[in-house]
């Protein structure tokens, strides 16, 4: 009697199976046509309202402008569910809008409202001011407003036609430089090691770790270039707000005088000094706006288009020959990685795919990187040499950094081109190995063991560094400094030895790199784009196509629409941060600075050479 039942039973389950499994790709069906919908009315501009006269761009970037977002679609669609703002701006979307609205009979003015925009180098400052500037030659006006200026965001504000500032805010010029903690002392007291083996006088990278303050070629060198990169930011700032020569640097040296001549008054010192144009607040700013543009009568404000919103209306050429742009922005790490870092084998991918694409006749390498693996960085080269030898001219563009290793992946191209204010060079190669034999001695732990040769267990990061290995490890550092001189001046079309005498691991401005012969050009991304479409004899009839990874199926469519000794180390020190009353930033970067120590060599082959500067855009 039971065997019915279970059959009934079974077929019941059955068909609600079926049926489950039949709604479901009926919802997935019509899920499928809306969102095809969607992109259709986004591709040939149905769900766009048309732009009215007089119409204002709103340029309200979000956080650091970067060479390329990190993450991917689904990451950006999760911090969007959440709430969660855009983190970062690209500068080559900042560069289509300008560059787009600039021709565009709709808009008359932009107003740029920084407050949100985040830290940024001076290098892409320089190209978004250089769009500002092509934006006001067409006869445009370009008004900036901020509750309050830091020097990143000044710098933009000053290439506007007026410039005002909340009567409760402040210009905060403070010039380049930086201090680093030195932690030799702290790592004797733990009783841990710091094995460094390097080629270069001047590369500095790991002094921190071995030394209680900067060495004379590492104060030299960071001298020298900083004092570079701030008169490129005086000059600047001075030339576009048509102030005095020097007299940003006569009103820091002055500071304290002329504030108490101000009342005491940050927002009257900067009218004072005539870095501001006038003392508004932002529903002043909008009158201001009202009186100048035409009146949105439904949003109760003068006409305007937010940047995201007139960035969703560029539609960018899909067809026709090309020049490919890849974007080599981060540290350098083996293996695969995802956008917004550098992969040795992930970014050569993307060089072999663009040059296997018959449609991109050029190639651009836009590099923002201090570097990192010297393995890696030599796989991203060759690969830019094979695309050479196919008959694809490559050139590279230098962002905010390209030192190191992002020097390193720079050398197979016809051209160089970095920006004045580009950190560059430090041709330089070390390995760090920290050992924590005294550490566990105090701990009392003990080692011990048998191996058939020396070669069994070359580094053991609880025993002292074995003399044999440091010397084998040396005598590697020393054969791939070699072979990165060798590699520069073959590239430079000079001598080892000239190449060495400019290297020793120090960095350079770019401007000063094309002094020394490390570059061809200064200029900028687009001076680069032109550049190798001319090489390709590509006309004035091309398109820029930016070779990116392959977006999964998930990613397309929500892109369419819209080392042990190391860690004892970080973690005794974690341990022992806790009571000190150490402020949290500061905190923050010493634990930074051994979380960094404690990665080095985690992969567990005992030793990597890296080619790192340690350095960032100021």
């Amino acid at each position: 009697m039971s065997f019915p039942l279970f059959r009934w039973i079974g077929a019941g389950f059955k068909f609600l199976w079926n049926a489950l499994d039949t709604s479901r790709k009926i919802f997935l069906n019509i899920l499928t046509f809306f969102i095809l919908l969607a992109i259709a009315i986004g591709i040939f501009g149905g769900g766009l309202s048309k732009l009215e006269d007089k119409t204002s761009l709103i340029l309200d970037f979000k956080g650091p402008v970067v060479e390329q977002h990190s993450g991917n679609a689904r990451d950006a669609l999760l911090a969007e569910a959440q709430g969660n703002a855009k983190k970062s701006t690209q500068l080559r979307d900042i560069l289509a809008v300008l560059d787009s609205a600039s021709k565009d009979n709709k808009i008359n003015s932009a107003v740029l409202l920084l407050d949100d925009m985040g830290p940024t180098g001076l290098p892409m400052l320089r190209e978004v001011a250089a769009a500002i500037d092509r934006f006001k030659a067409s006869g445009k006006t370009v008004v900036a407003w901020g509750s309050g200026f830091d020097q990143r965001q000044y710098f933009l504000a000053s290439h506007a036609n007026e410039v005002y500032l909340h009567p409760m805010g402040s210009v905060m010029l403070t010039g380049f430089g930086r201090y680093r903690n030195y932690y030799r002392d702290a790592l004797d007291k733990v009783g841990i090691t710091v094995n460094l083996l390097k080629v270069g006088t001047y590369k500095s990278f790991a002094e921190p770790y071995i030394a209680n303050a900067p060495s004379e070629a590492a104060t030299e060198a960071e001298s020298f270039l900083y004092n570079a990169m701030w008169k490129t930011y005086t000059n600047n700032v001075e030339q576009a707000r048509k102030l005095p020569v020097g007299s940003i640097m006569q009103g820091i040296d002055q500071l304290p005088e002329l504030m108490k001549a101000a009342g005491d008054d940050s927002a009257k010192l900067a009218l004072n000094m005539k870095l501001v144009d006038g003392l508004k607040t932002r529903d002043e700013l909008r009158e201001l706006m009202l009186k100048r543009g035409a009146r949105d009568e439904q949003n109760h404000t003068f006409r305007q288009i937010a940047f995201d919103d007139y960035l969703s209306r560029q539609k960018p050429k899909l067809f026709g020959d090309a020049v490919g742009v890849i974007v080599a922005s981060g540290e350098i790490g083996d293996g695969k990685a995802p956008p917004g870092s550098i992969g040795g084998l992930s970014t050569s991918a993307l060089i072999r795919k663009a040059r296997e694409d018959d449609s991109i006749k050029a190639v651009v390498l836009r590099v923002d990187s201090p570097g990192g693996s010297a393995f890696s960085s030599e796989l991203i080269r060759r690969e830019l040499e094979l695309t050479r030898k196919a008959g694809k001219p490559v050139v590279v563009s230098m962002g905010n950094v390209a030192a190191s290793g992002g020097y390193w992946i720079s050398m197979s191209s016809d051209e160089v081109i970095a920006d004045e204010a580009t950190v560059t060079g430090s041709i330089g190669v070390f390995a760090i190995l920290p050992t924590a034999d005294k550490a566990i001695e105090k701990l009392g732990i003990h080692t011990g063991g048998t191996t058939t040769t020396w070669l069994a267990d070359p580094f053991n990061p609880l025993r002292p560094l074995n003399p044999k290995f440091g010397e084998l490890v040396q005598s590697s550092i020393n054969h791939i400094y070699s072979e990165f001189t060798t590699k520069a001046a073959a590239a430079r079309k000079t001598t080892p030895e000239k190449i060495d005498a400019v290297a020793q691991g120090r960095v350079w401005t770019g401007a000063q790199a094309k002094e020394r012969g490390l570059v061809d050009k200064v200029g900028s991304y687009s001076d680069a784009i032109s550049s190798a479409a001319s090489r390709a004899k590509l006309g004035n009839d091309y398109r820029i196509s930016y070779v990116e990874p392959e977006l999964t199926k998930f990613d397309r469519i929500f892109d369419l629409i819209g080392s042990q000794a190391a860690h004892i180390l970080q973690d005794q020190f974690k341990v022992a941060l806790v009571p000190t009353g150490i402020p949290p930033v500061a905190a923050t970067q010493i634990m930074s600075d051994f979380a960094w120590l404690a990665d080095v060599n985690k992969d567990g082959k005992g030793y990597s050479a890296i080619t790192h500067c340690l350095c960032s855009a100021p």
